[in-house]
This record gives structure tokens, C-alpha cells and sequence, in this order.
């Protein structure tokens, strides 16, 4: 439904059922899906792609150039999937040479102010809270949380089915399955109230509660634990997915708390 009030670039494509309140801009080279809401005051730049039934609030802005001095006016994306509302002045920057496009994925929550930087690939059902800053080239799995006002380190990997408290500093990674909080950021625990929500069995969180004993309960440092964790235990997606995660996590895991 085009608002007469509203700018919209001709070359824009934009589905017929998309609802486009006052005062919003959309550039050339946007995508936007069927039955998507856009409110007042939104900016939406060049590459930008968003999905269906998305919720817009006023203020946000996708798809504005990257803050990153290395940017040289590539021709990238910022896309945001189906069923993701994006709530009041939320900002999401496109990608750089380094990746090419930021990515939020479906059915997420990202609050009010929250920041999604150049290259950041998040997720599908995610809840990034009010004030959340993440860093570019951060990566964050599937039903992550993300507590309001948590600032997150460049290159940082968020492991899936995460609960992290509010003002949060991260610069390590986060294994999936956890709880992080305190300061500086530290496991807490698995996240087993989060998992049961999600239809974990008491039998996988169990042992995903066993894989954590021996990285953070045994005293061994973390080579050794990932031995004996893949030695002892038996395999399991779970467990599979928790050694590949730790194997791979380019600045390090947070630490237990002491």
C-alpha cells in the first residue's frame, strides 16, 4: 500500500501487501515481502532484503553503509528474514568485502536501539534486547538471548540456545546450551529452563550438563576436557555440536566462574 507521504524509490521492489506508514524512505535496490509493516520514520537503504511479515518500527534504519574505514562502496546486503520484528530505532548496517551481507534471520526480536554491525550473521528466532550492541562480523546461533545493554567484541561467536544477562561485556566466544553472566562473562550453568522450553529432553539436557562438568568442573584445561568429553561420553548431536563449537572458536570460550 504506497503512502503518499512516504518516499519510494521507483526500482524498488516491493510486494503489494507490504503496509508502508508516513514519513518512511526506501531506496532503489530494496527487496520487501509479503504482508511486511513498515512504521513512520523508517529508513530503508540500498540492499536491503527483507522477508515477509516482518514488523518495522519507527526509527529503524537497514541497509545503511557499514562503519568500518576499510568500506570502499561494495555492493552488498543487509537481509533480515521472515516473521522478525525490529523494534524502535534499531540500526542494521549491510555487509563489507569481508562477507558481503549482514544476515538477521526469522522470527527474531531485536529491541529497541539494539545494533546489528557490517557482517554479522544472526540466527532464526533470536532475542537481541533493548541496547545490545553487536560488534561487526559477530556471529549469533539459533534461540540465542541476548541481554539489554550487552556489548559484544568484533568476531565473537554466540553458540545456539545461549541466555545471556544484561550488560554484558562479551570478547570470548559462547558455547551453545549455556548461561553466561557476572563480570567479567562466565559460565553459570546450562541452560536448561530454556531447553525444556524448547523441548529438550531431560536426558540430552543431562548430558549436556555432563559435557560442561568436564569443561568446567574437572580442572582440566580445555584440550584435555575436549579429549575426554569425546572419549567418555557418548555422541550425540549435542555433544558433536559443543566440541565442533569449542574446536572452532577463533578468540577462545568465556571461563567458568570462580
Amino acid at each position: 500500500m504506497k503512502q503518499p507521504l512516504a518516499y519510494i524509490h521507483p526500482a524498488a521492489k516491493i510486494a503489494p501487501s507490504v503496509v508502508i506508514d508516513p514519513f518512511v524512505t526506501i531506496d532503489a535496490n530494496v527487496e520487501i515481502g509479503e504482508g511486511t509493516r513498515i512504521g513512520s520514520n523508517v529508513t530503508i537503504m540500498e540492499g536491503a532484503r527483507i522477508g515477509k511479515n516482518c514488523r518495522i518500527f519507527p526509527g529503524a534504519v537497514i541497509g545503511a553503509v557499514p562503519q568500518d574505514l576499510k568500506f570502499r562502496g561494495e555492493d552488498t546486503t543487509a537481509v533480515v528474514g521472515d516473521n522478525t520484528t525490529i523494534r524502535e530505532c534499531v540500526t542494521i548496517n549491510r555487509g563489507t568485502a569481508a562477507k558481503g551481507k549482514t544476515v538477521v534471520g526469522s522470527n527474531c526480536l531485536l529491541m529497541a536501539y539494539s545494533h546489528i554491525a557490517h557482517d554479522c550473521i544472526v540466527g532464526d528466532n533470536v532475542i537481541v534486547a533493548n541496547s545490545s550492541q553487536l560488534a561487526g562480523e559477530v556471529i549469533v546461533d539459533n534461540f540465542a538471548i541476548i541481554g539489554g545493554g550487552t556489548l559484544v567484541h568484533q568476531f565473537c561467536h554466540i553458540g545456539a540456545h545461549v541466555m545471556i544477562q544484561g550488560g554484558a561485556l562479551i570478547n570470548k566466544d559462547i558455547p551453545p546450551y549455556v548461561k553466561a553472566a557476572r563480570e567479567p562473562i562466565s559460565y553459570v550453568g546450562v541452560n536448561s529452563i530454556g531447553l525444556r522450553r524448547r523441548n529438550f529432553s531431560n536426558e540430552a539436557i543431562r548430558e549436556i550438563q555432563d559435557i560442561y562438568r568436564y569443561l568446567y568442573l574437572s580442572r582440566m584445561n580445555v584440550s584435555d576436557a575436549l579429549d575426554a568429553i569425546e572419549a567418555e561420553l557418548p555422541a550425540t548431536r549435542e555433544r558433536d555440536e559443543i566440541l565442533l563449537f569449542i574446536r572452532n572458536a577463533k578468540r577462545g570460550i568465556i571461563r567458568g566462574y570462580v
